[in-house]
């Protein structure tokens, strides 16, 4: 795997851009004000299937040979990996199976299964949903499509980047992005090699910000503590993101769950976005002060796959 990060280049990237153009959603790069500075919201919320993922998965998909395409692939995610590989396999025609916790929301369990994939829950204190996907590959010859490790799915997760310097005309200075396994913050990185990136995880599931900090990959503990943040609950970084974002020497910040509500109603109030709790914390993190708000700063809102009754409540919280 630290083979594999060390051959992704930006090239990859531009690639991976040049590959999906038309297949993915060009999201909008919008103006907001946070403590009087300027900064550039990236709306992946907006996405066809309401995330950023739908990139990555069709970079790799769309590399399948004619036999892998006939297997079909299965997948493992939380929500917007698994739509997003639903959404890419059934483009191309390709059969998916997609292994989902069993307490992921019923809006991504639902709009997953509504774009024709199988489902196959699991227990995430219990089971391993790598486990479960390699048995699956191994009896009916599915390639198996990790949401983070695999460097084509990288490469395409990357094409966030692209677009932002296309959009800007320049590239960017600093970009703040929300950080499960790192998919999305090692693409970018490999983007915008000239960029500050600074990677947002949920407080208890910081184990991207422990591993940088400790120079090699520490899971996340087995008493880490309940978040709202579902999309970002990855128990294990990959030793590919791991290493672009050591090389980047990336800065790491985590927020709460009272962090994370304050900045889906800031998208909601200001903007008319509606956010994901883990779509939401690269801009959790900039409202709370604990990233400071830089002119011209990109922030990331990776998601907007959300519950509606969650969403109503935290957008009325007055809190």
């Amino acid at each position: 795997m630290l083979a594999e990060a060390a051959e992704l280049s930006r090239e990859q990237v531009i690639e991976a851009a040049e590959r999906i153009s038309g297949l993915v959603e060009r999201t909008p790069l919008i103006e907001s004000a946070i403590a009087g500075v300027t900064v550039l919201l990236k709306c992946e919320c907006l996405q066809t299937g309401g995330a950023f993922k739908l990139r990555g998965a069709t970079n790799r998909l769309l590399q399948l040979t004619p036999e892998e395409r006939k297997a079909g692939v299965v997948a493992f995610s939380s929500g917007n990996h698994a739509r997003g590989v639903a959404i890419a396999a059934k483009r191309l025609g390709v059969p998916a199976v997609i292994v989902m916790p069993s307490d992921a929301p019923a809006v991504k369990v639902e709009g997953t299964r509504a774009e024709g994939a199988e489902i196959i829950f699991y227990d995430r204190r219990t089971e391993s949903r790598e486990q479960i996907a390699a048995d699956i590959s191994a009896k009916t010859g599915a390639v198996v499509v990790p949401s983070f490790d695999d460097a084509m799915i990288v490469a395409g997760q990357g094409t966030v980047g692209i677009e932002v310097a296309e959009q800007l005309g320049s590239q960017p200075a600093r970009i703040i992005v929300p950080c499960g396994g790192g998919g999305l913050a090692s693409g970018i990185a490999l983007a915008a090699p000239g960029a500050e990136i600074v990677v947002v995880e949920p407080a208890g599931w910081d184990d991207m910000a422990r591993s940088l900090s400790g120079g090699d990959i520490v899971p996340v503990a087995s008493d880490a503590p309940p978040t709202l943040c579902d999309a970002l609950q990855t128990p294990r970084v990959s030793p590919i993101t791991f290493a672009i974002l050591q090389d980047r020497q990336a800065t790491t910040l985590s927020v709460t769950d009272d962090e994370v509500k304050q900045a889906v109603r800031f998208a909601w109030r200001r903007h008319g976005l509606t956010v994901e709790p883990g779509g939401a914390v690269a801009l959790a993190a900039l409202l709370s002060g604990k990233a400071e708000p830089v002119e011209g700063t990109i922030v990331v809102l990776s998601g907007g796959n959300i519950d509606p009754a969650l969403h109503a409540r935290i957008i009325g919280d007055e809190a």
